[in-house]
């Protein structure tokens, strides 16, 4: 068991990770030496990509924050969660309606491991975290902590926030968002975050490379491709846009088109 208290037997801490990369880049501390090396040398392609990064967790503040005050939303799975940073979903959610219900699902041991930061629910609440793949909707679903936590009869929010761009062809993204929102009640939502190189290609497509020689390929859609996760929903306006035209306010002031990589959109299930 190393100092910061993650088990040694599960912890990879020569090779950089794509939640430790995010957390460096973002300004946090749990990461190695591997991924700040990874996170400098991508930032060195690319330098607006902290400024992309940021975006892309504001925006997964304000859709939030959005389900719970506009939408009324009350119950949250979210897929594909990483390492936690204030404020966490949850934070958000609950600080419209404490009432709030959150499920985490990641397959990271470093999630796992600072995993209580997910669980200091309000008490008027509950948050649950569940070990499973994204690649598994069934294992998800299915899991008993999920099950516990979220009444699968009243409309819950799927939010996925930037992490199908780790989700190659053979993965079938589509299909496994699909499959995670089917057993979801009418009156549910998808919010998600799609990478894009459309408006940086030789940048991002650098950054990319860099994933990639870490071992960790990225498949970038188009906007066309985008919009086949939301396809049988209805979108919520202004539909599929760059994350921080999504519900701008004061923080995406400024901000460049060509900064940001990622597509966002929040979806009703009919």
């Amino acid at each position: 068991m190393p100092d910061n208290g993650w088990p040694a037997d599960r912890i990879d801490t020569e090779n950089a990770h794509s939640a430790r990369i995010y957390d460096y880049i973002l300004g946090g501390k749990d990461y190695y030496p591997a991924d700040q090396e990874a996170g400098e040398a991508m930032t060195r392609e690319w330098p607006a990509l902290p400024v992309h990064m940021r975006a892309n967790r504001d925006f997964m503040n304000r859709a939030v924050r959005w389900l719970a005050e506009d939408a009324g939303v009350r119950q949250f799975l979210d897929i594909g969660t990483g390492i936690p940073t204030s404020p966490n979903l949850h934070e958000i959610a609950q600080a419209v309606a404490p009432e709030s219900r959150v499920v985490y699902v990641d397959n990271d041991p470093i999630v796992l491991t600072l995993s209580q930061g997910l669980l200091a629910s309000a008490p008027e609440g509950r948050t649950a975290y569940v070990e499973a793949d994204f690649r598994d909707p069934a294992a998800i679903l299915g899991a008993p902590e999920l099950r516990e936590t979220l009444d699968l009869s009243r409309p819950v929010a799927l939010t996925v926030i930037a992490i199908v761009h780790f989700m190659l062809d053979a993965d079938d993204a589509v299909g496994v968002v699909r499959r995670l929102l089917e057993p979801l009640p009418s009156g549910s939502y998808l919010a998600m975050s799609v990478g894009t190189a459309e408006f940086a290609p030789a940048e991002v497509g650098r950054v990319a490379r860099e994933y990639a020689a870490r071992d960790m390929p990225m498949r970038l859609r188009t906007l066309a491709e985008a919009r086949e996760f939301f396809d049988g929903l209805d979108l919520v306006e202004p539909g599929i846009v760059q994350v921080h035209k999504w519900h701008p306010d004061g923080g995406t002031h400024g901000i460049r088109d060509e900064d940001i990589a990622m597509y966002g959109a929040v979806a009703r299930k009919p």
